[in-house]
């Protein structure tokens, strides 16, 4: 007997709209959707009058799941994972059944769309090149600090999340690790309350309380310049634009470099000697 295949089914992150016709086509046509919890899912299926049979697939019964769909894959069934909300296996459960299928040679096949870190991250207005998602944030300070320190001088840009109720404490220990680097804060990405606040983070945080609180939180942060040389130039030729051009005093451009480039203020002083 042929085996099933297992797909991976993107799913909206907050606007129903946010899904392929091919999504759509492989709930419909699948024997099963293995789902992080039907009663979201459920809103998703009316909307598109599909009507496969569900059951529940998420962190607290995942290994006992992942023995049944097994089973059912082997038996021939093609079988839907989705999660609440974006990809299934970035911060939400499916690894285990994807290292399963694996294992019993079940073809594997992904059906791309939204993504909550990516759509964040293209947004930012911080480097796309090189990134990192940490994905949550821990929750107590002592591991999150920890975790901070091991990111501190990586030069790509850091994505994570984090929950409403522990974004400033968040914030206040990025600043503490990272220094007032540039960050960008997204908000119930494609939901009707989408936001982005972005800045240094001693800005934000000066202003957080106009921040809304409601709603999932990504955060990007920009990577460490580790490049004195290339660094160098680009200062100073930043410095000479603001003196000569701008007119503004030594002291005063000194202050907004080093802020813009998240550097000692001693080592821009240092270069403004030059002009």
């Amino acid at each position: 007997m042929e085996k099933g295949i297992l797909y991976l089914v993107s799913t909206p992150i907050g606007n129903l709209e946010d899904i392929s016709f091919r999504a759509i086509r492989i709930l419909k046509e699948v024997h099963l959707i293995a789902a992080e919890d039907t009663r979201t899912t459920s809103i998703l299926l009316k909307h598109y009058n599909i009507s496969t049979p569900m059951l529940s697939y998420h962190k607290f019964n995942e290994i006992k799941r992942a023995s049944e769909l097994i089973d059912k894959l082997d038996r021939g069934e093609n079988i839907a994972v989705v999660s609440d909300a974006g990809t299934p296996a970035i911060s939400d459960p499916s690894q285990v059944i994807v290292q399963e299928a694996i294992k019993n040679d079940i073809k594997v096949v992904p059906i791309p769309g939204a993504c909550a870190l990516l759509s964040a991250l293209i947004s930012s207005g911080i480097s796309t090149d090189k990134f990192t998602f940490v994905g949550f944030l821990p929750n107590r300070k002592k591991d999150r600090i920890l975790l901070l320190t091991n990111l501190k001088n990586r030069q790509e840009t850091i994505v994570c999340f984090e929950a409403p109720h522990r974004l400033k404490s968040a914030l206040l220990d990025i600043k503490e690790v990272f220094g007032n680097r540039k960050i960008a804060i997204a908000k119930e990405i494609t939901k009707l309350y989408e936001n982005f606040y972005r800045g240094k983070i001693e800005d934000i945080l000066n202003n957080f309380s106009k921040v809304n609180l409601k709603g999932e939180f990504t955060i990007i942060i920009e990577g460490k310049c580790n490049n004195p040389e290339i660094a160098d130039a680009k200062i100073l030729s930043a410095l000479k634009k603001l003196v000569n051009e701008k007119n503004y005093s030594k002291s005063k451009a000194v202050k907004q470099i080093s802020q813009k480039f998240n550097l000692e203020r001693n080592r821009i002083y240092r270069l403004s000697l030059k002009i």
